[in-house]
């Protein structure tokens, strides 16, 4: 893939959040279901009165149903377009967007900026109550009901095995060509005043329904059905448990995408594009998994 970016075109950091609820998803879908990165573009030709769709690129691509509070994307726009448009640009995408999705910020980028391969993390927060009254109505589109009550430190004794760098592949549905591989960089409960468990979940890249199996995991440790030591087995037998349940998108909330400082975005661009393997066992082979 290309990153190139092609001479007379500038590249433009979009900051933006919306509520996932009436999405299918980021991606752009082929039988014409409603997603944001549609949504967007369509807007952005409208507003700069364009004949031409400009794709954006994003840094995390959620799923149906997922919200984002932090979401970055960027586009690549003819130099002359920008500069029409540029001052008024939120006002006027703003005017035109659904209220379901908002764009905060619309900045040209520093040099060698991609958002989603020169990012260095990417933290979702998943929210879940256990009040056997269940959700407020006022949360209920991002705060999922378990009707079992949670013990919130079995679960952060269940997260610590997982942190670190492995092969997912038991969190994660496969996708062809794509590794598993990822480094899980923080993974932490925490119950709030208000009663709402919140689990904060970071790492350098996220595969398939990673974060919505970790949390189903976990939600089988706190309600008792699973000892804290369960999840770690599971990752390292490193296959699907039918145990392991995919919990329902509505909880989750991409919170916010991390980029190391602008004179290291190109190498981290560049980096975050090699295939990645785990350290070969002593005396194994050291074989290759394709990179997402």
């Amino acid at each position: 893939m290309s990153d190139k970016v092609e001479p007379g075109y500038v590249r433009v950091r979009l900051d933006l959040s919306y509520d996932g609820k009436d999405f299918s998803g980021w991606a752009k879908q082929a039988h014409g279901q409603r997603t944001v990165q549609g949504e967007i573009e369509d807007a952005l030709r409208t507003v700069t009165r364009s004949s031409e769709t400009y794709e954006l690129t994003v840094a995390g691509r959620t799923d149906a149903g997922v919200h984002a509070r932090g979401q970055v994307a960027h586009v690549d726009l003819p130099e002359a377009l920008w500069a029409e448009h540029r001052e008024k640009l939120l006002k006027r995408l703003a005017g035109r967007l659904p209220k379901d999705v908002r764009v905060w910020s619309a900045a040209e980028a520093p040099d060698g900026f991609n958002a989603r391969f020169s990012a260095i993390w990417r933290r979702y927060a998943y929210r879940v109550t256990d009040h056997p009254g269940g959700v407020d109505p006022l949360l209920r589109g991002h705060v999922l009901w378990h009707d079992w009550p949670l013990d919130v430190d079995a679960m952060n004794e269940a997260a610590r095995a997982l942190l670190g760098e492995h092969d997912f592949a038991a969190y994660c549905k496969r996708r062809e060509g794509a590794t598993t591989i990822r480094t899980l960089q923080e993974l932490s409960l925490e119950r709030g005043a208000d009663g709402i468990v919140t689990a904060t979940v970071r790492a350098d890249a996220f595969c398939h329904n990673m974060v919505r199996s970790l949390i189903g995991a976990l939600l089988f440790v706190g309600d008792g059905h699973r000892p804290p030591e369960w999840p770690g087995k599971v990752l390292a037998a490193g296959v699907r448990d039918s145990a392991v349940h995919v919990v329902r998108p509505h909880g989750l909330t991409l919170e916010e995408v991390g980029y190391p400082a602008d004179d290291l975005l190109r190498a981290r661009n560049k980096e975050a594009r090699n295939r990645r393997t785990l350290p070969a066992p002593s005396g194994a082979g050291t074989g290759c998994v394709t990179c997402d």
